[in-house]
């Protein structure tokens, strides 16, 4: 099996590593470039660069997907791409490369929370239940034929409407990686008929900034509850106190009201709730 994976986050890793379980290393990785991060602005190479050097698997970091791209995958009779989290759009001439297409993994039930957030915007949205897919790539996003879906709680006791998106995040890697695993030999082998999304049931995702973490401790108790959830660890749930921005580092809901437990005042470290408002 020739197959290439673009990945770049630690959500791409977990899928890789359940990949590597059921015996399937790609033979190319495409990630994104380092990048200067933290303090110190210190090169940082992302996550699946790390794996792929551990794993000994030749890997690119284009800055672009132009022609030279196209041309060194081109040359590498690759039988599938599989896309999970890479973070760039990926032009249709790239993904029409191998023989069997591009597959993607989603964290959500498409056609519901297409788009850049959708493990944030379910737990604000309090959703019933979630899910992965993995679909067919097209040219327009999230929006390609399924392969395989599965609901998170068919296969596990996660406490879905309690996690926060770390633990949501993880969750559904390896929920997602497994499923890849078991439908990449039947899709190969013919046994895969993909089915078109229902686009008229589709919901989208927008972009989650720093911005979306302030809260007002006079809002809705479950409303703050779903935010601190969703918004753990980036970008934090945070409030102002007389002019100083707080962030809100532990919280809970209990018998109906939004409880903070501990916080970072700007400049200080992390301390009690109670304390802070003494």
């Amino acid at each position: 099996m020739n197959f290439a994976f673009f990945g770049t986050d630690e959500f791409s890793v977990i899928i890789l590593e359940e990949l590597k379980n059921a015996g399937l290393l790609p033979a190319r990785i495409v990630t994104a470039t380092d990048k200067k991060m933290g303090r110190g602005m210190r090169l940082t190479p992302p996550p699946v660069k790390l794996w792929a050097q551990k794993n000994n698997i030749s890997f690119l970091q284009p800055e672009k997907l132009d022609d030279g791209f196209f041309f060194e995958l081109s040359t590498c009779n690759l039988q599938l791409f599989i896309v999970a989290s890479y973070g760039k759009i990926i032009p249709k001439k790239i993904l029409d490369i191998p023989t069997h297409s591009s597959l993607n993994v989603h964290p959500s039930l498409l056609p519901l929370y297409r788009g850049p957030s959708p493990l944030e915007t379910q737990i604000l949205d309090g959703a019933g239940e979630t899910g992965v897919t993995i679909m067919k790539m097209d040219e327009e996003m999230d929006h390609g034929p399924i392969l395989a879906q599965r609901e998170l709680g068919q296969v596990s006791s996660f406490k879905f409407q309690v996690a926060t998106c770390t633990e949501l995040h993880d969750a559904l890697a390896h929920l997602g990686g497994a499923l890849l695993a078991e439908t990449i030999p039947k899709w190969l082998a013919g046994e895969i008929t993909p089915q078109e999304q229902e686009h008229e049931k589709a919901t989208y995702t927008k972009k989650i900034t720093k911005a979306d973490g302030l809260i007002s401790l006079d809002d809705d108790a479950e409303k703050n509850y779903r935010k601190f959830r969703a918004y753990t660890p980036w970008p934090g749930l945070y409030f102002f106190h007389n002019d100083l921005r707080v962030k809100i580092t532990d919280a809970g809901l209990e018998d109906g009201k939004f409880v903070i437990k501990k916080v970072i005042p700007a400049g200080r470290r992390e301390m009690r709730y109670e304390d802070f408002k003494k």
